[in-house]
């Protein structure tokens, strides 16, 4: 019975946890319905262990515990796969943005060139255009 309250007790933590950081805007909502979604499912388990041993069964594996093993080793891979394939998409956006930064720092160091070249070199002259033309 207490192995049972602390799985429930752990399953809810999960879920006031996951529900803070959605609420508080640190964790996105693509990622927040998975978590979601394994927090209830571990809820329910914990809930109702004899639905873990009934799986197990239904699918040959000996014990509840070695299905939620295997189960848990797939859910990471699955996440770390589809954190790597985020991770490269941001990569590809920062060195995208990288580059348009330095062409655009560039275009504006030829810009502000032509504009001070006689201005401000000159005894008397401010740098500004306006005043060179009059």
């Amino acid at each position: 019975m207490t192995l049972r309250l602390l799985a429930i007790l752990g399953a809810v933590w999960v879920l006031a946890t996951v529900l803070y950081l959605l609420r508080g805007r640190r964790l996105r909502e693509k990622y927040a319905a998975l978590w979601l979604f394994l927090s209830l499912v571990l809820l329910v388990l914990a809930l109702a262990p004899e639905l873990a041993r009934w799986v197990a069964q239904a699918i040959g594996v000996a014990l509840p515990s070695n299905l939620m093993f295997v189960t848990a080793v797939a859910v990471l891979f699955v996440i770390s796969v589809q954190i790597s394939v985020e991770l490269g998409h941001l990569e590809e956006q920062s060195r995208t943005l990288a580059e348009e930064v330095a062409m655009l720092r560039l275009r504006v160091e030829e810009l502000e060139g032509g504009r001070v070249t006689g201005g401000a070199d000159q005894p008397g002259g401010s740098g500004r255009p306006d005043e060179s033309a009059g």
